[in-house]
């Protein structure tokens, strides 16, 4: 596949990185060549669609199939140079001629999950073909259509090869998305390592969270910290947003979508990068800051020579564990800390917040009192 033009293929070329393709341009780029193929016998290889930006990449067919009324064609998903588990997938698209008046009717293929919850962007029951994309196709199709006579209604049946597989990988199955994969993106491109597709799953969580009427979600950093909550507070798996390093993403979200209450569990050593003010908890983006958790520590009796040693701990684990053998309760001073941050990021809103901190085994070392 080639790179799109643009503005946005040159801006990340000065990065290094090479951008890729959405399952959505890929979907619609499917759509295209088999709609043309559909009405003129023959699949334009490479298909070269328009994204919403402008950009016009041009995508290689995997698979072309013809025949008995309907016309297939696949795309091997390019994402670029991000860390995408749907890198490589084929995405196939089987366009089948409807009765006038049908308009674009979208289909879940195997691979490709149904919409079983609300809080989503579509309907229970709809095969998970997010807006954008759906529009894509919408607009490819009627382009098809003016350019070779056609009407324009047909079914739209879109597929990844091992999607349901690759789809337990994702946050497809808590979202109440089953039997594979969702087609997703906003502008076609992949912005590599802009985890967009993250956040956009943190947003989707507290969405489906509040339709299914829970007033209590709970930000984890990861696996340990999900057990560590539930065993704490009994919330079921679809209260629970898989926040990883994003804290500012799932604070600002329930800041314009608030729920009644919000729990941040995570450990102690990313916890302590949202007390100390920052909101991208990943190691390459904030780093421990020791001199701060020295500070804390002060607040809560260590004498200078434990700020010292707490100042030039290796880790933040071996600053905390310094303070548990003197009795100081970094953990809790850390929670409290990183409460109010979140507070501060709610900016009023009407959520309650509190903050529990866990070690790698998984045991409770610091936790704040809900405000």
């Amino acid at each position: 596949m080639s790179e799109a033009k643009g503005g946005r293929g040159a801006q990340l070329k000065h990065t290094g990185l090479r951008p890729g393709w959405t399952t959505g341009a890929c979907a619609t780029a499917a759509a295209t060549a088999a709609y043309t193929a559909l009405l003129s016998g023959d699949f334009p290889d490479p298909v070269t669609i328009t994204l919403p930006k402008g950009e016009t990449p041009a995508f290689a067919l995997a698979v072309e199939e013809l025949g008995d009324g309907r016309a297939t064609a696949g795309v091997v998903k390019d994402a670029g140079d991000d860390p995408d588990v749907t890198h490589g997938a084929l995405v196939r698209v089987t366009v089948r001629a409807l009765p006038p008046g049908s308009g674009v009717v979208f289909r879940a293929g195997p691979g490709v999950g149904t919409v079983t919850l609300p809080g989503l962007p579509l309907d229970v029951g709809e095969p998970a073909v997010n807006p954008v994309p759906r529009q894509m196709i919408r607009e490819h199709v009627a382009e098809v259509a003016a350019a070779h006579g056609g009407p324009g209604d047909v079914e739209v049946t879109i597929g990844v090869d091992h999607g349901e597989e690759i789809a337990r990988s994702t946050w497809n199955p808590r979202l109440g998305i089953l039997g594979g994969l969702s087609i997703l993106g906003t502008t076609g491109v992949v912005v590599p390592y802009s985890c967009s597709a993250w956040i956009d799953s943190i947003r989707r969580g507290v969405d489906v969270a509040r339709a299914a009427g829970h007033t209590h979600v709970a930000g984890c950093t990861g696996s340990t910290s999900e057990k560590t909550v539930v065993a704490e507070y009994g919330l079921p798996e679809i209260a629970l947003l898989d926040m990883g390093d994003f804290a500012g993403a799932v604070l600002k979200y329930v800041r314009r979508h608030p729920v009644d209450r919000l729990t941040v569990c995570g450990g102690f050593a990313k916890l302590s990068k949202l007390a100390a003010g920052h909101l991208d908890l990943h190691s390459g983006r904030s780093q421990v800051d020791k001199a701060y958790l020295a500070e804390l520590a002060r607040r809560g009796g260590a004498d200078e020579s434990l700020a010292a040693g707490i100042a030039v701990a290796n880790t933040g684990l071996a600053a905390l564990q310094l303070c548990q053998a003197r009795g100081v309760p970094l953990g809790d001073l850390v929670a409290v800390a990183a409460r109010d941050e979140a507070l501060s990021v709610l900016r009023g809103a009407p959520v309650a917040v509190d903050v529990i901190c866990v070690d790698r085994a998984g045991n409770v070392v610091g936790r704040s009192p809900v405000r």
